[in-house]
């Protein structure tokens, strides 16, 4: 039999129990840095295999490994992340989030029990390849300084050290049993932008007593997009966006002291994103000085510009369309949204893909992060079936 007809049997027969698995995480979401029950329902879930795992790694991370029959000295590394967001979930689902105001809106579920279902698929073919598969399970994606640069800090690279990793995520506007790749530059960089203009409040009435501070960030808002659209390069993607504006105070009639807003800054050029953070302190500086206010900035350096390697991502792709067809695997265009995953791509070659999990017919339609998210769960057999076949073409 060849190595696809088993994995493909494997990845069917074990349908039930990945299922099984996701929908057990997806009632049990925990947030960023509070991944404790998840952590622990994953080293239940390797024990169950008799995969060995070291806990602890970058939080409440996870590594497991999985040796092949020979030892040839090659290893590749899969990896998936566990946490969940702050959103109030509305699907009415069997297995709807029991957590109030936590849900698995961006499908780390779905990852995490793709590769449980690897694991126990690569558990049954061990004599098929050789080397080391180590599994990556990740905490806390969706929060600075993310959970990928703390387990690289905690060694997860080394002892053994992947010559690849792969990474999936899934991707609505995809049709289930369809995946996508992107070779080179894919995802942007991240930063947030955290940004207070102080001015002297009053009364509404009396704004000539006032420094309007409100006036002040107006000004600014429009001075700071002027950055993009007359400083940045056109061939370069490039947003600044700001989401949320609060103040110290203030009401229908009275001019508050402080107003505080928050952005961020997203690029696929890192020299264009040191200068543009220049750019970003001096224009609201200056314009708040000029004004007769003063403006304070922290911009927290968030995750970097996310480039897949382009001979590995090529030879997933190639791997794909013999695992799944040509019909089902697609070119992804650059994307502006970011991923922790950027930090292994640093480190290491690295192949981050996504995984099609929408289906129009079923309703299944709802973009990430939002409260009616889900999935067509038929993806979960693709997810673990073409994570297997790609380690395996790593490694033989």
């Amino acid at each position: 039999m060849s190595v696809i007809k088993g994995i493909q049997e494997l990845a069917a027969k074990y349908f039930d129990q990945t299922v099984a698995c996701r929908r057990h995480l997806h009632q049990y979401p925990e947030l960023s840095f509070n991944e404790i029950e998840t952590s622990n329902y994953v080293a239940s879930q390797l024990d169950q295999l008799g995969i060995t795992y070291k806990r602890g790694i970058g939080g409440h991370g996870l590594v497991g490994e999985i040796q092949g029959e020979s030892d040839n000295g090659k290893v590749t590394a899969l990896r998936a992340d566990m946490d969940a967001l702050p959103i109030q979930e509305t699907n009415e689902v069997s297995y709807k989030s029991q957590n109030s105001g936590v849900m698995h809106a961006c499908g780390h579920d779905v990852h995490t029990s793709s590769l449980l279902g690897c694991a126990r698929i690569l558990s049954k073919i061990r004599s098929r390849f050789g080397g080391t598969v180590k599994l990556i399970f990740q905490p806390a994606e969706e929060r600075l300084p993310g959970g990928a640069s703390l387990m690289i800090k905690d060694g997860v690279l080394l002892n053994p050290e992947p010559r690849s990793i792969f990474g999936q995520h899934v991707h609505p506007p995809l049709e289930t049993g369809k995946v996508g790749f992107r070779p080179g530059i894919y995802m942007a960089s991240a930063d947030e932008i955290f940004l207070t203009i102080k001015g002297k409040g009053g009364h509404a009435a009396l704004p000539h007593d006032t420094i309007d501070p409100l006036v002040i960030l107006s000004n600014v808002i429009l001075g700071l997009q002027g950055i993009v659209s007359r400083n940045a390069n056109p061939t370069i993607p490039t947003v600044l966006s700001f989401g949320k504006v609060n103040s110290d105070g203030g009401a229908t009639n009275i001019i508050p002291d402080r107003i505080m807003l928050e952005g961020t800054f997203r690029t696929l050029d890192e020299d264009w994103r040191k200068r543009a953070h220049e750019l970003i302190r001096k224009t609201a500086t200056s314009i708040a000085l000029g004004m007769g206010g003063t403006a304070e900035i922290d911009i927290k350096v968030g995750y970097p510009c996310l480039t897949n390697n382009e001979m590995l991502t090529q030879k997933a792709m190639s791997a794909a369309i013999n695992y799944l067809g040509p019909e089902n695997v697609v070119e992804l265009p650059v994307r502006l949204t970011a991923e922790d995953f950027a930090y292994y791509t640093l480190h290491t070659d690295a192949c981050f893909y996504r995984l099609g999990t929408g289906n129009a017919e079923k309703g299944i339609t709802s973009p990430v992060h939002t409260s009616s998210f889900d999935v067509d769960e038929d993806c979960l057999e693709v997810g673990s079936g073409l994570m297997s076949y790609l380690a395996i073409q790593e490694l033989t």
